[in-house]
């Protein structure tokens, strides 16, 4: 550590800036898209753009689909349509234990004529699972957000100058322009930078200090389970087969007794059984919190059986912190502020991590800098070329390509190994303007792959994408140019 309290806090900043920077900076990226997850579902399946019924006669249909064509199945968990999302989405193990998803027609509830795709649930998912197994990839996201709390701490210690920084930006002045933009970046969003990350790892936090939960339940995971959701009852299946009462009437009854806040997810468990329960969990796109109301009906005959509402504090106090991070109730121009506010953070890693490049890099040359320079710019425009890679391989892979959805996910990894290698052969000077260029060609192609644009908002995040890439890349062509270098 140094000899005082603001140089130990800038090293501790920047150490752990470089250590956990590009996994934060995909995390940011891909959080700041989740923002559009139900919009990018939508988009990504053109065929369900059409009018839809009502959310409830949707379900209604994807359930009646479901006990017909998955009947032996052990569960369905469907998620429910909302006015965001017209149609449901469906999860239920096939006979040998592996589960399958699908996106259901509102008209009929069948999956026939759509495409496979994850959707927004990719970026969803890879914000906190970096596409990695359990637990490995929510761990790291665990531990990255944590990192990110403290880096921010750290961040305003540092600071002299913080609230001149918000209005200070001198262009033209090569490494003190890349510090004063990281300096308003991080001061402009800093409430929504403090809010995000202490949120992410609170929802994360059983895997960060899972500690008391082993010493209590003795690594029994689902006596846990159950005592923090005592609403989710089952019971065994009774071995004699039975038929499902009626479900629209169910749903019409728990909406009814949830005011109006919709519905957000139904389970039905033992379908075909004479034990068989349908659970459903009530909406919350009106309140930050994600604490539901859940009512559970008996299957055959379609009675109440239980209606729970949380009311515990500490459960709670977590249920508006996870919902103030996914941002499920906010209504448009909300999630754009959370978007822009994410992008805001991801530019916020990438200039720390460029500006610690620029300083190395003016020393004498060292391997390992050089390499870090190049990677680096691999990371930050691979990343998002990437991500942009995924919508226009939702729109060019063929409807019926066998594994369609974990081709679109390949083809992300692809697009991003590809870059990275590109990089590594290839000066830094070069490849900012390069893949900046490329940045702003791809969000071209996904804008125009949106057309027509009323009511697109995956349009206005392209060709806002567009904007900033080709600003970007016209900037750093203009340095290159005159300067021979990207300082």
């Amino acid at each position: 550590m140094k000899a005082t309290f603001r140089a130990s806090m800038a090293m501790v900043h920047t150490t752990l800036g470089l250590i956990t920077g590009w996994v934060l900076f995909a995390i940011a990226l891909s959080g700041a898209l989740s923002v559009f997850r139900q919009d990018i579902s939508l988009w990504a399946r053109p065929e369900l753009s059409g009018a839809a019924p009502d959310p409830l006669v949707t379900d209604a249909h994807a359930l009646d689909w479901l006990s017909h064509n998955a009947s032996t199945a052990s569960a369905w968990y469907v998620a429910s349509a909302t006015d965001l999302n017209s149609f449901a989405t469906a999860l239920w193990p096939d006979a040998k234990g592996d589960y399958i998803q699908r996106a259901l027609n509102p008209m009929t509830g069948s999956p026939d004529g759509i495409r496979d795709t994850l959707g927004g649930e990719f970026f969803y998912r890879f914000h906190f699972e970096l596409q990695l197994p359990y637990p490995w990839g929510r761990l790291i996201a665990a531990l990255a957000a944590l990192v990110l709390v403290v880096g921010l701490v750290t961040g305003v210690i540092i600071h002299r100058r913080i609230f001149a920084d918000f209005f200070t930006f001198r262009p033209s002045r090569g490494q003190r322009s890349w510090l004063d933009m990281h300096n308003l970046l991080g001061v402009a969003a800093l409430p929504f930078h403090l809010m995000i990350s202490f949120t992410g790892a609170v929802t994360l936090g059983s895997l960060l200090l899972p500690w008391s939960t082993q010493a209590l339940y003795r690594n029994d995971l689902m006596a846990s389970y159950t005592e923090l959701n005592p609403a989710l009852y089952s019971r065994p299946a009774s071995g004699h087969a039975d038929h499902l009462a009626p479900i629209l009437p169910m749903l019409q009854e728990a909406d009814r007794r949830f005011g109006g806040t919709g519905l957000e997810q139904i389970y039905v468990f033992n379908p075909s059984d004479q034990a068989s329960l349908v659970t459903v969990i009530a909406g919350n796109s009106r309140t930050v919190s994600t604490s539901s109301q859940i009512i559970t009906f008996d299957g055959p005959s379609g009675q109440i059986l239980r209606e729970h509402v949380e009311k515990r504090p500490v459960i709670r106090a977590y249920t508006f912190l996870y919902g103030l991070h996914v941002a499920r109730f906010a209504p448009s121009v909300t999630r754009w502020l959370y978007f822009l506010s994410g992008l805001a953070l991801a530019a916020l890693i990438g200039s720390g991590m460029h500006l610690w490049t620029l300083k190395r890099l003016r020393r004498p040359h060292h391997l390992g800098h050089r390499v870090v320079a190049r990677l680096n710019v691999g990371v930050l425009m691979g990343t998002s070329l990437a991500f942009a890679s995924f919508f226009i391989a939702n729109r060019l892979l063929p409807m019926t390509m066998p594994h369609r959805a974990g081709w679109e996910v390949t083809t992300v990894f692809i697009v991003w190994g590809i870059t990275l290698l590109y990089t590594l052969v290839r000066s830094p000077e070069r490849t900012w303007a390069e893949l900046l260029g490329s940045n702003a060609a791809a969000c071209l192609v996904v804008a125009l792959l949106s057309l027509p644009w009323e009511g697109s908002v995956i349009a206005g995040v392209g060709i806002t994408a567009l904007a900033l890439s080709a600003s970007f890349a016209f900037a750093t062509y203009h340095r290159v140019r005159k300067t021979g270098l990207l300082t």
